[in-house]
């Protein structure tokens, strides 16, 4: 495998070697390729065989045509691996190969040791909220998996071992013992790898998880070349704690972490501990990465009683691959799928059953396809790569906290908000259907465009609405244009259905009683009976689009109540929350002080009326 240090200058293309394996391998192999075909990225694709059948058919499950692949290829992207004891791996050998003494040696272990993948990266984040974002690197080639497990021992061993009350009640013959293999060369290349890891990814403490006080000899070591190492990078905090703590605190607050080192045994167990604290297997990948090569793979296993019911999640697939982009350099595509992932977990429309779901593999990677670049209509009769190109979805900056937050306020105080910040956000002229709604959602953006009336052609113009997440606020333009509706009552209903939370449309509706009877949130610039169906068409979902003067991106929070509807942009969101509590907070303490009997000029000076947005207290202790 070309070295990591000698790849070409940018933009050429990678050349990956895709091992789907067995059991889901394939499967999520398949849908998660698809996704990524849609970024038209310069990958060059190269199809090998790895795993269980090639062991069943010939003997060996890394045949020696993958390994020559693996040379050829700038890195690999790996499926699913399964693995079987002893005997059940000879018993399940063709015929003819059995007895010849042949022995399964796992496919991971052979990559990892023939391509000197020394460090496994498995990044932990929180999907949901953006709490936390930490990554354990685990050591792949010593410590206590480094093969030194024996049983029935003699010589120097057994002196070694004999006065522990135990082995001499047992004997040698009745003794096992694994030795923790830990070299100053293997301790400086992970520490190394862990620090310049910690400086890209911007981390500022490297954590080295061990349990120096029980081994002492050994954690001293690894204590002493941390101590040299750490000189060269003054800018990252060091610690070394005990493995048992680390694990109670990735469970408790897993936010204080930055980049976790760790030998190889240690490194195992936290990182599945990571994968569950971010959600599951299903949502873990990793990478394993040397000087002169690397791989990727999903978490979870094979799981081979599965295969073929397209049930495995395909998440974990999708952010390995994110995490394959980054180590070929394509980090922005790479950061774009992250992205997506996050939108449809977050929104647990569109997931599998261990993410509490009913969809299946293919249809949660197609609804990253759908967040990350928005679905052209198939009624446009254009050819999928001849599509015009869809903006990506930046629908991960905004925890839904933040959106509720916004959603309890007055529009009047997120406009004041906005102002102070120099944002205009008024959607002019989009006003309220539905008297007294209240509501807040990440914008998922619909672009319609006209088409000759002489053609009566239906023209499917609302079936995106099938792809909306939960959670969502779609917003709808047509122009301003009123000739035809763009939404009504059956849109309401599968709204509804789907946890949209409310409808912007910068055009028209009907249906308005029906839609005021279930108390939808519905907001436009007007009101007709005459039908869009043959009057419009789809151009596009996910694209930045301009309503009045207020630009909405996929992923902006829309906030709409009787006033009318504002866009917030997602960047600044949590700001805007911050601001716009402190105005209402401001007011309140107005009214109640003109209620007590003070002058209404005298309570706005005394509260900082003129800057509500600075919030009432610091006025009110001058007062």
């Amino acid at each position: 495998m070309k070295s990591a240090t000698d790849r070409p200058a940018p933009n050429p293309k990678k050349s990956i070697a895709v091992l789907p394996g067995d059991g889901v391998g394939p499967e999520v192999v398949s849908a998660a390729l698809d996704t990524v075909d849609l970024l038209g990225l310069p990958l060059d694709l190269r199809f090998g065989e790895i795993g269980w059948e090639c062991w069943r058919q010939e003997g060996d499950p890394v045949p020696q045509r993958t390994w020559k692949l693996l040379e050829e290829t700038d890195t690999c992207l790996l499926g699913a691996i399964t693995s079987k004891p002893l005997r059940e791996a000879e018993a399940e050998l063709a015929p003819e190969l059995r007895g010849l003494g042949r022995t399964f040696v796992s496919p991971v272990i052979q990559l990892r040791q023939r391509l000197g993948l020394y460090a496994n990266i498995r990044p932990v984040t929180d999907l949901d909220h953006g709490k936390f974002d930490f990554t354990v690197i685990r050591e792949n080639t010593e410590g206590l998996y480094a093969g030194y497990d024996l049983h029935g021992l003699d010589g120097a061993l057994w002196d070694t071992v004999r006065d522990h009350p135990n082995a001499d009640a047992s004997g040698p013959e009745g003794t096992s013992v694994t030795l923790r293999l830990q070299t100053r060369f293997g301790i400086d290349r992970l520490l190394r790898f862990g620090f310049a890891y910690a400086e890209a990814h911007g981390h500022r403490r490297l954590t080295v998880v061990d349990k120096p006080m029980v081994l002492r000899h050994s954690g001293n070591h690894l204590r002493e070349r941390l101590e040299l190492i750490s000189r060269d990078h003054p800018d990252i905090e060091t610690e070394i704690l005990n493995v048992d703590a680390v694990a109670l605190w990735m469970v408790r607050r897993p936010e204080r972490f930055g980049v976790l080192v760790a030998e190889n045994m240690f490194g195992d167990i936290l990182s599945d501990l990571g994968a569950g604290v971010m959600g599951g297997l299903g949502l873990a990948p990793s990478g394993n990465i040397g000087d002169h090569g690397s791989y990727f793979e999903p978490v979870h296993g094979s799981a081979p009683g599965m295969a073929g019911q397209d049930r495995a999640n395909p998440m974990a697939m999708l952010l390995t691959v994110a995490q394959m982009l980054d180590h070929l350099g394509l980090s922005v595509p790479g950061d774009d799928l992250r992205g997506a992932v996050r939108a449809v977990v977050r929104a647990r429309a569109t997931v599998t059953y261990d993410l509490g779901g009913t969809a299946g593999t293919r249809e949660a990677a197609r609804a990253v396809a759908h967040a990350l670049r928005g679905r052209a209509d198939a009624s446009t009769g254009e050819p999928a790569a001849e599509r015009e190109p869809m903006t990506a979805v930046t629908v991960d900056a905004v925890p839904m906290e933040v959106v509720d937050r916004l959603a309890a306020l007055d529009t009047a105080s997120v406009s004041d908000a906005l102002d102070s910040l120099g944002i205009a956000g008024v959607l002019a002229g989009v006003t309220a259907r539905v008297p007294g709604a209240r509501t807040a959602g990440l914008a998922y953006t619909v672009t319609y465009r006209p088409v000759d009336t002489s053609d009566s052609g239906f023209r499917n113009a609302a079936n995106y609405l099938d792809d909306v997440p939960a959670g969502s606020f779609v917003v709808v333009d047509n122009g301003g244009s009123t000739s035809c509706t763009n939404w009504g009552s059956l849109l309401t209903s599968v709204a509804q259905g789907r946890g949209v939370r409310g409808t912007a449309l910068y055009g028209s509706a009907r249906d308005i009683a029906e839609i005021r009877a279930v108390g939808y949130p519905l907001f436009s610039t007007g009101a007709t009976m005459v039908s869009g169906k043959n009057r419009v068409e789809l151009a596009g979902t996910g694209r930045e689009i301009t309503a009045g003067s207020v630009t909405v991106r996929p992923g902006d929070v829309v906030v709409a109540d009787d006033n009318g509807v504002l866009v917030v942009p997602a960047e600044r969101a949590a700001e805007v929350a911050d601001r716009a509590e402190r105005v209402e907070r401001t007011e309140s303490a107005i009214a109640d002080s003109v209620a007590s009997g003070l002058r209404l000029d005298e309570a706005r000076r005394r509260f900082g009326y003129a800057k509500p947005w600075e919030g009432p207290a610091e006025r009110s202790r001058d007062a």
